[in-house]
């Protein structure tokens, strides 16, 4: 995939599409990168085609490895809240002739297989019990 033949891809999909940030697709670049490396290197070195599944999750790890606590914000900000949105930029690319399909993979492949707000935030969540401390409205104290 060449530089500049992605770049025009994705001036061409921000023509007639406007859901998604154009730094969205440039981030789905990456972490396609970082789910192909991460089953080339269980692989034996050896690249092999990745689900819809697996690209969604090496999408959600890649963000979470990237950009912290920050990345469901990110994501939001770039129109990406749902799993299905991730489907949608991959199936636009492949429209673009960027990205390669087997016949088998649909759309469909991305619908809901995780809660993608919940998987960004859940790992920079407290663990265990959390006791919620209030203020008490008669004194101004604190109740546990």
């Amino acid at each position: 995939m060449q530089p500049i033949h992605f770049e025009e891809s994705v001036f061409s999909i921000l023509k007639r599409e406007k859901r998604y940030d154009g730094q969205a697709y440039f981030f789905l670049k990456d972490a396609l990168d970082f789910t192909l490396k991460r089953f080339a290197e269980g692989n034996k070195g050896q690249g092999r085609h990745v689900s819809g599944k697996e690209l969604l999750e090496g999408f959600r790890d890649c963000a979470i490895e990237q950009f912290g606590p920050m990345g469901a914000t990110l994501m939001d900000e770039w129109g990406i809240t749902e799993c299905q949105d991730v489907g949608n930029m991959v199936f636009q690319m492949i429209e673009e002739q960027v990205f390669g399909k087997q016949e088998s993979d649909r759309p469909e492949d991305f619908n809901e297989v995780f809660d993608f707000r919940k998987s960004l935030r859940e790992p920079f969540l407290p663990k265990g019990k959390v006791r919620r401390v209030t203020m008490s409205p008669s004194n101004g104290q604190m109740a546990g």
